[in-house]
């Protein structure tokens, strides 16, 4: 009964904790308080649930308790109230009117999380951390950091804001643009972390798939004009349409070229389709449009042997040119391998190889071998695949890194 129970809160705590903890913050306006009751109030679940049996209403048990806590902490603090409402009526919170603008706690809470005073690096972290519940671990791979440097940026953001007073309140919406390439961001983090999990057992966590689309969705509702927000949008719908596909029925990770295409789902390839053609008509590019531009071409090739691989690489190019980032131009050099031939390719991952952040990337020595293969370098190719195997964080990953390797063997 005790496993049982504990199953229970990481479960709860992993679908609801974000929502939870952004409903909190709202209601008593201190995230750190916030924090502090529910992380207590999960302590109280798997004292109790193993006794008293786990509730049916997981969240709702957990977010009552978590009021609880707080109104006691608050009256030992010296708040002279006679009953929870009256403490809550006297907290500072954010504001709820129904002619407000955004409406769920969570994309209130993410755009609190990037307010300008924070290093824009902080905002981030902070944002997963608390609003997605992604753990410290998971945040600092993402950033391809120490997981002590990521603790240290987090404490830093949270003190800054205990220091400078943040108030926590929605930005006027003439000053939402000086957040919203971060939430933007954070969203984009949040999904990839759930389409490609850098570590652990499982390749997709949909959870945090779907609560990205889902904050997507509403980001774009309340900007609806706005080119780069449908461009997200259309980018993780295009990306998501593969889910379905990308895991054999053994659990094991199947490339582009691998895939039942007919697996991928059509009405999530349409939407993302509309809402890039949308997105392009205002001939405002950035760089989740490129992104989405590229997620169009695999998804309108009906075999991998017809995918535009000409057209992939000068996108790539051109989105290299917003974002100049290791990871883009390894998928750049990707591209123009596929559209111009392997030794292109090659050559310039000998280069890359310069660069510290792909120098221990399983994805660099993973491209390599996938090049080296397609060349016929057998020996070269099951080097390569074995070095990224050993470099890859996730079980998945790595498995499929391993068969390949194997296969070299055969060959």
């Amino acid at each position: 009964m005790a496993r049982e129970a504990q199953l229970a809160v990481e479960q709860v705590f992993r679908q609801d904790g974000g929502r939870l903890l952004a409903g909190l913050t709202r209601r008593f306006g201190d995230l750190s308080l916030a924090e502090d009751v529910l992380q207590e109030a999960c302590r109280k679940a798997l004292e109790l649930w193993p006794r008293l049996g786990v509730p049916d209403n997981g969240a709702a048990w957990l977010a009552t308790v978590a009021r609880h806590v707080a109104i006691d902490q608050l009256r030992r603090a010296g708040k002279n109230v006679r009953d929870a409402e009256a403490v809550l009526s006297h907290l500072p919170a954010l504001p709820m009117q129904e002619a407000e603008p955004i409406e769920d706690d969570r994309l209130r809470l993410l755009f609190i999380c990037c307010h300008p005073a924070l290093a824009p690096e902080a905002q981030v972290a902070l944002a997963l951390r608390t609003l997605c519940g992604l753990s410290t671990a998971e945040i600092a791979r993402a950033f391809g950091v120490a997981e002590s440097a990521l603790s240290q940026r987090l404490l830093r953001a949270k003190r800054k804001i205990s220091e400078a007073r943040i108030a926590f309140e929605l930005p006027a919406s003439e000053q939402w643009p000086l957040r919203l390439a971060q939430v933007m961001h954070v969203i984009y983090l949040v999904f990839s972390e759930g389409y490609c999990a850098s570590g652990g057992q499982s390749l997709l966590r949909f959870d945090l798939c779907f609560e990205a689309l889902r904050l997507a969705r509403l980001l774009n509702s309340l900007l609806p004009d706005q080119a780069e927000v449908q461009g997200l949008l259309a980018l993780l719908l295009l990306q998501a349409s593969r889910g379905a596909a990308r895991l054999s029925s053994d659990g094991d990770l199947l490339t582009l070229e691998e895939q039942d295409r007919r697996l991928w789902h059509g009405d999530l390839i349409a939407e993302g389709l509309a809402l890039l053609a949308q997105a392009m008509a205002a001939r405002k590019s950035g760089p989740y449009q490129l992104q989405a531009a590229i997620a169009a071409l695999h998804a309108k090739a009906a075999t991998a042997s017809q995918t535009d691989w000409r057209q992939i690489h000068a996108l790539y190019g051109a989105l290299l040119r917003h974002k100049p980032e290791a990871v883009i131009l390894l998928n750049a050099v990707i591209a123009c391998a596929m559209a111009y031939g392997a030794e292109h390719g090659l050559a310039w991952l000998t280069r890359l190889e310069a660069l510290p952040s792909l120098a221990r990337s399983h994805y660099l020595h993973a491209a390599r071998a996938d090049l080296l293969r397609r060349q016929g370098d057998i020996g070269g190719a099951r080097a390569a695949y074995a070095q990224a195997a050993a470099l890859a964080s996730n079980a998945v990953e790595r498995r499929y890194l391993l068969r390949r390797h194997e296969e070299m063997r055969e060959v």
